[in-house]
């Protein structure tokens, strides 16, 4: 019999009975919405979003490295790179741990790194992210960013307009550095929603409906541009609806996975539930002390039979599965 963890063994924490879903009402708008109706349904939209940010249900891992996996598929196409999804998991997960997965896989490595560690601010956690992303920054000028996030959040100012001006004062600072803009953006708006961990968002709606000028879909609103925070509560409207409908999608699946557990007897195969539970994705080839590579390949075999997970690459060889 495997053994997991309780918490690991529930697909929704305690006190969420189910993922929720952004409302329709909050998704309505009739023509351009004023300032005011973009701030209410951001608002709304984030409220409901809030009970997911802050839940510990067994799929949380999964769910945040999913969306920051989205964020960094936008990133791509910011960075004038023509990656998508399948070769940015492909970058991480064929890089040996310890060598450089390349520039393609530092940008979703600073993803990661949002979705994994609180949002907490220091100029060493800035200089590692922005080198990540590909920019020489100075020390001084970081810890002067530091100071104007700190003076962001200590002001109260509201989080969705904290985000779009944080990210404004970046791109005026740098306007070379706006990738870096919509990862500080979406860590401080999880320090104005006291948030325990930041949750990837709006750089993947960077080139969506939000974004787009009156002028037409060829141009879109960047930071710091006029009507940009109304942009942002937009952004984040849609972007709140998509993780709370990517929530639901991973919670059937954790539930069907956490299912077959008592159906596995492999050695190690806790060890694969949790990492299944808690990544995007995990390569077939995984060994771990308790779990040779074959045994690995018979428990992932076992599993897709199971239909319990999904191979995602589509590879006959070094395939990779997840939820």
């Amino acid at each position: 019999m495997i053994r997991l963890d309780p918490l690991t063994a529930n697909p929704l924490s305690a006190n969420l009975a189910a993922p929720p879903a952004v409302p329709a009402w909050a998704l309505a708008s009739a023509g351009a919405p004023s300032d005011c109706d973009a701030a209410f349904q951001a608002g709304a939209a984030l409220a409901w979003l809030d009970s997911l940010a802050r839940a510990q249900a067994s799929w949380s891992g999964a769910w945040r490295q999913r969306l920051a996996l989205k964020c960094a598929a936008a990133s791509m196409r910011l960075a004038g790179r023509a990656e998508d999804e399948a070769a940015l998991r492909d970058a991480w997960q064929l890089c040996p741990a310890g060598a450089d997965p390349g520039p393609a896989g530092a940008i979703f490595g600073a993803w990661r790194l949002l979705a994994l560690q609180p949002p907490a601010v220091s100029a060493d956690r800035l200089a590692k992210v922005a080198e990540m992303l590909g920019l020489a920054w100075d020390d001084d000028a970081l810890a002067e960013l530091c100071r104007h996030i700190e003076n962001l959040v200590e002001g109260q100012t509201p989080a969705p307009f904290a985000a779009a001006a944080i990210a404004a004062h970046v791109v005026a600072t740098r306007p070379d550095a706006e990738l870096f803009a919509w990862w500080l953006a979406d860590l401080v708006l999880a320090q104005g929603l006291r948030w325990p961990r930041p949750l990837p968002l709006l750089m993947a709606q960077a080139f969506g409906p939000a974004f787009r000028t009156a002028a037409g879909a060829s141009r879109r609103t960047k930071p710091g541009e006029e009507n940009f925070e109304r942009a942002v509560c937009l952004a984040l409207v849609q972007a709140a609806a998509e993780a709370c409908r990517l929530a639901a999608d991973l919670s059937r699946r954790a539930e069907k996975l956490l299912a077959v557990v008592p159906k596995l007897r492999a050695k190690g195969a806790g060890d694969v539930i949790f990492l299944l539970l808690n990544e995007d994705a995990v390569a077939g080839s995984l060994t771990t002390k308790n779990l040779s590579r074959f045994a690995a390949r018979r428990l992932f075999e076992r599993l897709q039979r199971l239909e319990a997970v999904r191979e995602l690459s589509g590879r006959p060889t070094f395939r990779l599965f997840g939820l």
